[in-house]
């Protein structure tokens, strides 16, 4: 089905140097996507796709946004519409995402791995959904198939503290060359201010760890138990979606034994959840570093705004939105804190507001400690800023406040196998920045050594931070 090319061979690529660069030195390396949000039970399962819109629409809350600011009906989007249905909607209003990067995602995703170099609208909808889900049957689009595919080398989930990890432990015993490795999240046993919600992860947490949980030791006793649980199934990185990191680090005796009360009393509210978030997460940042875990913060999310779709539809389904907290001091008090002690692991700090960039990158310089390269690292833009004009901001700011030399690259924080696509977009955006710069002398002439920055960049890097082998 390759019509005229809607994805170019060189796009994004504007120059010969930018060309030789993704051509010889990023194109052909294997995938580290060490943080996302595929299921693991989908993995191990070697799930096959019933069609395009269950393997590309349901849970794209990317899409979702779209469809509904071009005037879709939520029938046609997380309702009960037929899938084919719920399609041709997309088919329909895609053109009209011109400038939105959904625009080049959406036809990137179509050129690989469906081979469709064709746009995509309301006419060419029905046969691009048939071609697409007869492929879709194939053996070569189960799960396990596009991993192979994408060529990646290891996945790392993002896994609650109480999950059973059965899947990775069947992934790990079966003949799938892929790593999956899981992800402590432990936010649910932080958030203490949604009392209810709180209260019940924390029966979870009793049952699941074998410990009675009735004051704060028991909880991080708790905790270290499930962190131990999730070492011997081959975790080795944590990761917090967060706000702001806390603002405060101890609980005062009275705090301590307030605690205790709130656990057991109907109707409770905890009277500092900031402190308690930033205990809690300080001695789990001190068993990270104990094990030589690495820890990631996400931070600066204002999520489920639209309260009345969050009461019918629930969390993660679009009505998310970048927030403008001061995180510079809360981010120095937190890490500096740690350091007090020599106990701040390997971290990666994701931004979500571009007006705090270099207040993130300048950061990370803090805390290196000269015994590895790279230790501290200024995530890649996500979510919000997964685009041109947000990685470019990103690696610019981590170039003039950092050193991006020794940058781990990109991630695809994503609930789809598709999502894949978003590694080459990065890699041609990263080879065209410094493409330009070689033509225009700003950079060395020389491609062997700016190329093999690009190779670290998009591979070797996050191959050595993470202990890949």
């Amino acid at each position: 089905m390759r019509e005229g090319a809607v994805i170019p061979e060189d796009f994004l690529l504007q120059g010969k140097k930018a060309k030789v660069l993704f051509n010889e030195y990023a194109k052909h390396l294997p995938i580290i996507d060490y943080h996302n949000q595929l299921p693991p039970q989908e993995i191990a399962e070697n799930k096959k796709f019933a069609n395009l819109t269950e393997i590309w629409l349901k849970g794209d809350h990317y899409k979702w946004r779209g469809m509904r600011a071009l005037g879709v009906s939520e029938e046609l989007i997380t309702g009960k519409a037929p899938d084919q249905d719920k399609f041709m909607a997309w088919a329909r209003v895609a053109p009209a995402t011109v400038r939105n990067p959904l625009f080049h995602w959406t036809h990137m995703e179509l050129q690989n791995p469906f081979g469709i170099n064709s746009f995509l609208n309301a006419d060419s909808g029905k046969r691009i959904y048939e071609h697409c889900n007869a492929l879709l049957a194939k053996d070569e689009f189960s799960t396990q198939g596009l991993l192979n595919h994408f060529k990646v080398e290891m996945v790392g989930t993002t896994d609650d503290p109480c999950d059973d990890l059965k899947y990775h432990k069947q992934i790990s015993e079966s003949d799938f060359s892929v790593k999956v490795k899981p992800s402590f999240r432990p936010d649910k046993a932080l958030l203490i201010d949604k009392t209810v919600q709180f209260k019940d992860y924390i029966k979870q947490l009793s049952a699941v760890s074998g410990i009675v949980i009735t004051d704060i030791n028991e909880l991080l006793a708790a905790l270290k138990q499930r962190i131990d649980y999730f070492a011997e199934h081959n975790c080795s990185v944590s990761d917090h979606g967060l706000a702001t990191l806390p603002a405060t680090y101890a609980l005062t005796d009275a705090e301590k034994k307030e605690f205790a009360g709130f656990l057991k009393t109907d109707g409770a509210v905890f009277s500092n959840p900031d402190a308690f978030a930033g205990y809690v997460l300080t001695e789990l940042s001190k068993l990270y570093h104990e094990r030589d875990w690495v820890q990631q913060f996400h931070l600066g999310a204002i999520r489920n705004n639209n309260l009345g779709m969050f009461n019918k539809i629930g969390a993660d389904t679009g009505y998310d939105s970048i927030g403008d907290f001061k995180h510079a001091e809360r981010l120095s008090g937190f890490l500096g804190n740690l350091s007090i002690t020599d106990q701040l692991t390997k971290t990666i700090i994701y931004n979500l507001n571009p007006a705090d960039n270099e207040v993130f990158a300048a950061m990370t310089g803090n805390f290196a400690d000269g015994r590895m390269k790279g230790k501290m690292q200024f995530g890649s833009g996500w979510w919000f800023l997964d685009q041109k004009d947000g990685m470019e901001k990103q690696l610019n700011a981590l170039s003039n406040m950092g050193m991006v030399s020794n940058f781990i690259g990109m991630l695809t924080d994503s609930r789809s196998f598709l999502s894949y696509s978003r590694h080459e977009y990065f890699r041609r955006i990263l080879c065209n920045l410094f493409g330009a710069e070689m033509e225009n002398g700003i950079l060395p002439n020389d491609e062997k050594w700016i190329g093999q920055i690009i190779s670290d960049i998009c591979y070797y890097n996050a191959k050595e931070y993470f202990k890949l082998g």
